[in-house]
């Protein structure tokens, strides 16, 4: 299942609509995901200080793909090649005269993703005009083929888990399982890890993104293992906690059990048009009943889908109402540094009436 060229088409005429209802000029995306969101052309950077390429969605309707001749090939199956824009090491002495030829004097951008240099760049080439969470506003929603393609991309993140489990014994390091869950996932067809895995053994799981190290599982221990894969390019996030051994502690199933009502009783409270933060405050509610919310370091949750971490943030201080169409994790958690950590994690579809855990 692929996300088809006309579903492209009609992102970047939602796109265009938005320019136009608010008078925006030409919009310039250089955001990764939001490139391969309208465009299907690459969905990441070479490196965190390179870029592959920029579109520039205009309200008139031609849109524009620039980028360097390493991506020719990549481009011209994406996009009409008269609307591909070649440039090489002297980036914006290129871009000045294309944006002559074709009439750009004003472009809209948004703020979070241009840096310094490129804005001083660009602002002599024409008039630069502020817009933030465009596109970003248009991925909350996730329409039905998305959606299809998360609870794929999901499914495989709870069939590593199974996988996984068996193979959690004494002697095995952090980086070890880190390095079975890479596998797990790509074996199983993920073409990478949506990010690089968290594993935390005893006190390490006190540390909410613990990096895997040569810590050993030993008979007694808990192991935090925070994991997600790319499958149809969409991400999966989980979070699970294991006992290493037959009888857990006492302490283990306590804050377990703690932590799993923190979850459900805010995954209970999803609905559209709930205040986000709502879903917060109803786990840390949980948490406070058990004078144990000191320990809850982090925010519920967040938006997941090309990116790992999107809108909307799940957490105290959220705007807005949720909606259907929206993918968040819930995520609640408990750290105690001279112990370990627990958290528990699923992602949740937002339907017309209320949830899906997927």
């Amino acid at each position: 299942m692929t996300i088809s060229s006309a579903t492209y088409e009609q992102r970047r005429e939602n796109v265009r609509r938005r320019l136009k209802d608010r008078g925006y000029p030409a919009l310039l995306i250089n955001s990764a995901a939001n490139r391969y969101y309208l465009s299907g052309f690459e969905l990441h950077d070479p490196q965190c200080n390179e870029s592959a390429g920029w579109l520039i969605i205009t309200p008139e309707g031609r849109d524009f793909l620039l980028t360097d001749p390493r991506y020719l090939d990549a481009a011209r199956r994406v996009w009409s090649e008269e609307d591909i824009f070649i440039y090489s090491g002297r980036k914006f002495d290129a871009l000045s005269g294309f944006f002559k030829s074709n009439g750009i004097r004003h472009l809209a951008y948004d703020p979070k993703s241009i840096n310094i240099f490129e804005h001083e760049q660009l602002s002599e080439l024409c008039e630069l005009r502020q817009i933030s969470g465009l596109v970003e506003d248009l991925r909350l929603i996730k329409d039905e083929t998305e959606i299809r393609l998360m609870e794929e991309s999901c499914a495989l993140n709870h069939k590593v888990y199974e996988l996984l489990e068996p193979k959690l014994q004494e002697g095995v390091t952090e980086y070890e399982i880190s390095w079975e869950v890479e596998q797990l996932f790509r074996n199983n067809g993920a073409s990478e890890l949506s990010f690089s895995t968290i594993v935390g053994v005893g006190p390490n799981a006190a540390l909410p993104h613990a990096i895997p190290g040569n810590n050993k599982l030993r008979e007694g221990d808990l192991v935090l293992i925070d994991m997600g894969g790319r499958l149809g390019d969409y991400c999966s996030d989980q979070t699970r906690t294991f006992w290493v051994g037959d009888k857990p502690s006492d302490r283990f199933l306590t804050v377990r059990d703690q932590v799993q009502e923190a979850q459900m009783a805010a995954i209970k409270t999803l609905r559209p048009g709930l205040p986000i933060q709502h879903a917060y405050h109803t786990a840390r509610a949980v948490f406070e009943k058990y004078g144990v919310a000191e320990y809850f370091t982090h925010s519920l949750g967040h938006g997941i889908g090309l990116e790992t971490h999107e809108m909307p943030s799940v957490s105290p201080i959220a705007k807005g109402e949720l909606k259907p169409g929206m993918v968040i994790t819930v995520e609640p958690g408990l750290y105690y540094p001279d112990w370990g950590g627990i958290r528990w994690e699923y992602m949740v579809l937002i339907t017309e009436d209320g949830y899906k855990i997927m």
